[in-house]
C-alpha cells in the first residue's frame, strides 16, 4: 500500500496503472509494478552516501533516507554506484529511479534532471595538510604557482573555474583521488563541502579545513529525477515534506553530523 505522504493524485493514477505495464515516463508506477526502488548513489561522500572501507558497509544520511523512502513505498531498495559526472546519464537512462547522494542544485543540471525540494545546504571549504605553509588564509589560495582540486563532476567544478584567476585548477577523477593528490603534493587543496569535509576531519589527523569568507558557493542539496514524470516528482517531494514534518530528517542528520547544515 502507498504511504500517506504521496499526494492522492499520485496514488489514483499508480492505482489504475497497476495491473498494466506503467509508461516509461510513470516511474511510481513502474517501482510499483516492480517492487524495488533503485536509488543512485556515490558511495565515497562522506557521512551522505559512504562505503565504509572496514566492513564494506554503507553508511550516511542518504543511505538511512533511502532505506526509508522504499519502506514508505512498500518496496526493497537497491543502491545503483554512480558519480556525480555520471549519475545523469543513469537518470536519463532509466538505470535508477532517483539519485539520492546530496546533489547539489546548479543550473547546468536543471537543465537536464528535476530536483525535489532542497533538503540540505552547504558553503564550500578548503582542505589543505596541517603543515602546508603557503596555505594559511582562504586568501593564500587563488596564487600563482598553486594547484587546487576539485572532484569531477561536483558543483565545485565549474564553481573554481569561474572563480580562480592565478592558481591552476585540476579535476580528479577516479581512480585518482583528491586526498592522495594532496597527500603526494601534488596539488596544495582540495575544495569540499560541510559533509565530507567534517567526516575527513575525523578518519584523518593530517587534514586542516580553511574556511571560506561569508557563504562562498552556498549550494542546496535536493534529490534528482530524470524529466518528464510529475507524477514521481511529486512523490518524491511528498517524501522531502515528511521526513521533514515527522523529525526523520532531523534525526538522520543527527546521527551523521550533519544538523548545522539541515534545511528547516
Amino acid at each position: 500500500m502507498l504511504s500517506s505522504f504521496i499526494p492522492a493524485v499520485v496514488v489514483a493514477a499508480a492505482a489504475v496503472l497497476w495491473a498494466a505495464p506503467a509508461p516509461a515516463q510513470d516511474r511510481l508506477a513502474a517501482v510499483q509494478a516492480r517492487g524495488e526502488l533503485r536509488a543512485c548513489i556515490w558511495p565515497d561522500y562522506f557521512a551522505i552516501s559512504y562505503r565504509n572501507p572496514r566492513n564494506g558497509e554503507l553508511e550516511g544520511i542518504d543511505i538511512d533516507l533511502a532505506r526509508d523512502f522504499a519502506r514508505r513505498l512498500g518496496v526493497s531498495l537497491a543502491f545503483v554506484e554512480t558519480t556525480f559526472r555520471d549519475f545523469m546519464d543513469r537518470l536519463e537512462q532509466g538505470s535508477c529511479d532517483v539519485a539520492m547522494f546530496g546533489v547539489g542544485i546548479t543550473p547546468q543540471r536543471a537543465a537536464r534532471v528535476e530536483f525535489s525540494q532542497p533538503y540540505l545546504s552547504s558553503v564550500v571549504y578548503a582542505v589543505t595538510t596541517r603543515d602546508n605553509r603557503i596555505i594559511a588564509r582562504w586568501e593564500d589560495i587563488d596564487q600563482p604557482g598553486n594547484t587546487v582540486a576539485v572532484a569531477a563532476g561536483t558543483f565545485m567544478e565549474p564553481l573554481m573555474r569561474g572563480t580562480l584567476r592565478h592558481a591552476t585548477l585540476d579535476v580528479v577523477a577516479a581512480p585518482r583521488t583528491r586526498e592522495a593528490e594532496l597527500q603526494a603534493g601534488r596539488v596544495d587543496v582540495f575544495m569540499s563541502d560541510f559533509p565530507y569535509t567534517r567526516r575527513m576531519m575525523l578518519m584523518h589527523d593530517w587534514m586542516r579545513i580553511v574556511a571560506p569568507p561569508g557563504r562562498f558557493g552556498e549550494t542546496r542539496y535536493a534529490y534528482a529525477v530524470a524529466k518528464g514524470d510529475p507524477g514521481w516528482l511529486a512523490a518524491v517531494n511528498g517524501f522531502v515534506e515528511a521526513i521533514r514534518a515527522d523529525g526523520t530528517l532531523a534525526r538522520a542528520a543527527e546521527r551523521h553530523g550533519l544538523s548545522p547544515i539541515v534545511m528547516r
